[in-house]
């Protein structure tokens, strides 16, 4: 008999807490669609009346499956939970659920707030009695639970015993400041059950200071609690929250915990958190982070040549699920370190069946050893790898040929007589018997395109006569520049990664001791890559 774990997610409250980090009203409303769409329990929707976009979302909120929690904190001191403005605008949110958060640490109370140890505790009391007589669902959120517990143990205790016998569905314990161990946290977690608090009763809400927040969680589990509080990508103030896009996963594929619990989170749906992980970054204009657990680009990539081999044999000698489970895919990047396994089974992922035999194999590794010592870097820009390999296979399309381009900037003011740099590029292409000359601006000012690489993307893009439709969507998504070696004599690395409408990503790599000319490299290779994956017909 598995027991259920409830899934509570605060992406859209304690996530917006993330330095650089704010969410529109719309952005919140299809953040939520999207947890709604995984399976999550709850989704704390943020703090109405804190701020003008949270009481927004709350006037226009999405009908969702989970419950859609208000986040507040409990009554202050020297009024009533009738007569408290704070709590009354949570409450005018109009949310079935609640969640008050409440300080359970003495320090917190005496130094903080101010206010005795019995007060603070009456507030408690009060505020989730209020919730409770007015037919909502309470939370609480005990704030510096555990700090509070090693200092003095009786208090915290008292704390959350307080908000359950006033009624509160669940009594969420807090590692408010990040800092407590997998351990400790197993350990409390206990000691707060065998004190009279149910587990199917009992939450916790870590923080990832010391980046144990996953396992602090799952410890947490161990010992009897019943919901996990987390955030999508482990957004969150400081170094985030405990991330949901990890946890999730773990819980449903991973020994003991697939089998002996169960949550709302389909199979159809774990396939897309790869998606929808990167979709909260897309959202925030942020680069997906590819070491992430489970959902980064990374996470199942295989460099060294044995690995391959073995990986090409039987996955599971390198891979501890199936990429597909969680919606990602298996990656055999090319570098330096890679042999003819590695090779082969890449270049059978771009569509190219090569047989063992073919003396291109090694000559495409040579070519590879070669370049990365000029500074290029195929373990990265799949895309460019692509194009080499098809050019020493005789397999590479002609489209255009580039006759000349150049970028010129220059400094000037604006109407407001602030000095600003104007970057113009122009491309001259020659396609089959047509010439094709293109210009571009672009402006580097607040609210402008920005920058001599900008004009030189646009200017590429502007006029490719007979493949223009096909290159429409191509979307620049991160430019990453790196110098490779020092001195007057610096050679710059370029990566380019690319999107199209169809949600393709691709990488593409440019070196030249020159920006400029390393930048135009990697954005020719984007354009080529994406036309050859379109069936454009060479000329």
């Amino acid at each position: 008999m598995t027991q259920h774990i409830t899934l509570y997610d605060t992406t859209l409250r304690d996530g917006q807490q993330t330095q650089g980090v704010q969410f529109s009203t719309p952005e919140k409303i299809r953040i939520a669609q999207a947890l709604d769409a995984l399976g999550l329990d709850y989704i704390e929707g943020g703090w109405p009346g804190a701020n003008p976009t949270d009481s927004a979302f709350f006037d226009d909120a999405p009908k969702t499956r989970a419950k859609m929690t208000a986040f507040g904190m409990t009554k202050r001191a020297g009024r009533s939970a009738e007569n408290d403005d704070v709590l009354a605008a949570v409450l005018n949110a109009g949310t079935k659920t609640v969640c008050l958060v409440g300080k359970s640490h003495d320090f917190h109370v005496t130094d903080a707030l101010g206010i005795t140890l019995d007060d603070n505790a009456e507030n408690i009391r009060a505020s989730i009695a209020h919730l409770f007589a007015q037919d909502r669902e309470a939370l609480f959120d005990a704030e510096h639970f555990f700090d509070g517990y090693k200092a003095n143990p009786d208090y915290a205790i008292r704390c959350v015993r307080t908000a359950y016998e006033a009624g509160a569905r669940w009594v969420v314990l807090c590692d408010t400041n990040g800092g407590t161990l997998p351990d400790e946290i197993h350990r409390i977690t206990e000691a707060v059950i065998a004190a009279g608090i149910p587990g199917d009763h009992l939450g916790i809400h870590t923080h990832n200071d010391t980046e144990t927040a996953v396992a602090g969680s799952l410890a947490a589990v161990d010992a009897g609690a019943r919901q996990i509080q987390g955030t999508l990508n482990g957004l969150g103030e400081r170094c985030g929250n405990a991330n949901l896009t990890t946890l999730i996963p773990n819980l449903l594929l991973k020994q003991p915990y697939a089998s002996a619990y169960s949550t709302n989170i389909a199979e159809d749906a774990l396939e897309n958190l790869t998606r929808t992980s990167r979709m909260l970054d897309d959202i925030l204009n942020r680069v997906p982070h590819r070491q992430a657990a489970y959902v980064g680009a990374s996470a199942f990539a295989h460099k060294a040549g044995l690995h391959a081999s073995a990986i090409v044999k039987n996955p599971t000698t390198y891979e501890h699920i199936d990429p597909a489970a969680v919606g990602n895919t298996r990656i055999i990047p090319m570098s330096n370190q890679a042999g003819q396994s590695n090779l082969r089974k890449r270049l059978a992922e771009a569509g190219l069946d090569v047989a063992k035999d073919n003396p291109a194999l090694p000559a495409i590794l040579d070519t590879i050893k070669d370049r990365e010592d000029q500074g290029y870097s195929y373990d990265t820009a799949q895309a460019s790898f692509e194009l080499l390999a098809r050019r020493a296979l005789g397999l590479m399309p002609s489209f255009f040929e580039v006759k000349r381009y150049k970028v010129t900037v220059e400094r000037r003011k604006n109407k407001y007589n602030r000095m600003v740099s104007l970057s113009e590029a122009v491309v001259v292409l020659k396609i089959g018997d047509e010439k094709k000359l293109s210009v571009s601006e672009s402006l580097d000012e607040v609210g402008s395109d920005r920058g001599p690489v900008n004009a030189l993307a646009k200017a590429l893009a502007k006029d490719l006569g007979r493949y223009q439709t096909l290159i429409d969507d191509i979307r620049l998504v991160d430019f990453k520049v790196r110098i490779t070696q020092g001195g007057t004599e610096a050679v710059t690395r370029v990566i380019i990664d690319s999107e199209d409408a169809a949600g393709r990503r691709w990488s593409t790599v440019g070196v030249s001791p020159n920006i400029v000319d390393a930048s135009f490299e990697a954005l020719l290779d984007a354009v080529e890559w994406k036309l050859i994956h379109e069936g454009a017909q060479a000329t």
